[in-house]
């Protein structure tokens, strides 16, 4: 582990730009954090200064951490066998930018990940200056806090504070996700990596809870995944409707107003189907922030594909490790191939 750090840290003066290299430093001083703060949870768990309420969470970690790579064949490693308390909300806040008439999200390269269609930040503030810099290059953007992520393997991942009191269906689905990201992850391709990862967490909750849940969990995580399903279809299907109305030759200024009307039709029709949930208010703060193109793109990058990655594990007879190995023959394609050979499956 040391090892990488120096690498990281001989290749940081590399990269030039003061710019680039604040942005590394702040991901390294994180990291480092994060690692420095992580006791093993059988630590915790002996410990007499820790609450019985997060000794309990801890415990339901360690069996969905077994599950995953027993049931579920998940790398079977060191990451979710720690904890860490952060202290604050969130573990990084991501940033996510498009132009001001286009759904597609602005990409950031980087050495080991690849591009992808954000950059995450350890600090509130260091987001929102991000955040500020972008817009005053014309850019639509969104902040957004986010609990967990993955080091692709490079570390041995903690439990975190920022989710640990999650329900444990949602433990189990964010760490799910986040080992899926250590089992295969493609360069240059976030809606590739993202929509397999939910497409994991998805069959890997719905195993979980049919072995582990009560008939009320699994009432309460199937009107969850349909709630979430819904907000996620409205979002897909406005990003459909702004791209092809910024595809027309029109007047700048007819264009924005345009643009404008298309998302408060948006917010009403999300207003109706708030009422079809029975008042469920979770999504109320991301249509206060005043969604925009970045908005949208944050979330097709999660989704857009997961309906071609089920068929996928369905021709596979849910099969996981089969579903694997025909994913990771995909990975191997040209990306253009790649999402044809996907999108046909549907």
């Amino acid at each position: 582990m040391r090892m990488r750090w120096l690498l990281l840290a001989v290749m940081l003066p590399l990269l030039g730009g003061c710019a680039t290299l604040n942005y590394y430093s702040q991901a390294v001083r994180g990291q480092l954090d994060m690692l420095r703060r992580a006791t093993p949870i059988e630590e915790e768990l002996r410990s007499d200064a820790v609450p019985a309420a997060l000794k309990a969470k801890l415990r339901a970690v360690l069996r969905i951490r077994a599950f995953a790579s027993r049931e579920l064949a998940l790398p079977d490693n060191g990451s979710y066998k720690r904890y860490a308390d952060l202290g604050r909300r969130y573990a990084v806040w991501n940033v996510f930018a498009a132009p001001e008439f286009s759904v597609e999200p602005v990409t950031s390269c980087f050495p080991i990940a690849g591009c992808v269609s954000y950059r995450g930040y350890f600090s509130e503030n260091g987001a929102q200056e991000a955040g500020a810099a972008l817009r005053k290059k014309g850019y639509d953007v969104y902040i957004g806090g986010v609990p967990a992520y993955s080091t692709l393997g490079w570390f041995d991942d903690p439990v975190l504070s920022t989710f640990i009191q999650y329900p444990d269906a949602e433990l189990a689905r964010l760490i799910f996700h986040e080992l899926a990201h250590q089992l295969l992850y493609v360069k240059d391709d976030t809606r590739f990596n993202e929509s397999f990862a939910v497409t994991v967490e998805r069959a890997g909750v719905a195993r979980w809870l049919a072995q582990n849940g009560n008939a009320r969990e699994r009432a309460s995580y199937e009107r969850m995944g349909t709630i979430r399903a819904g907000f996620v279809a409205l979002l897909i299907k406005y990003q459909g409707i702004l791209k092809q109305y910024y595809s027309q030759d029109l007047p700048l200024e007819l264009k924005r107003k345009g643009k404008a009307e298309r998302f408060a039709e948006m917010d009403e029709e999300y207003r109706q189907l708030k009422a079809s949930w029975g008042g469920f208010a979770g999504y109320d703060r991301w249509f206060a922030g005043k969604p925009n193109n970045a908005t949208l793109a944050s979330v097709a990058l999660y989704t857009e594909l997961v309906p071609a990655f089920q068929a996928l594990l369905a021709r596979e007879g849910g099969d996981l490790p089969r579903f694997y190995a025909a994913v990771k023959q995909l990975a191997k394609l040209p990306k253009d191939e790649r999402d044809a050979r996907l999108l046909s499956l549907t």
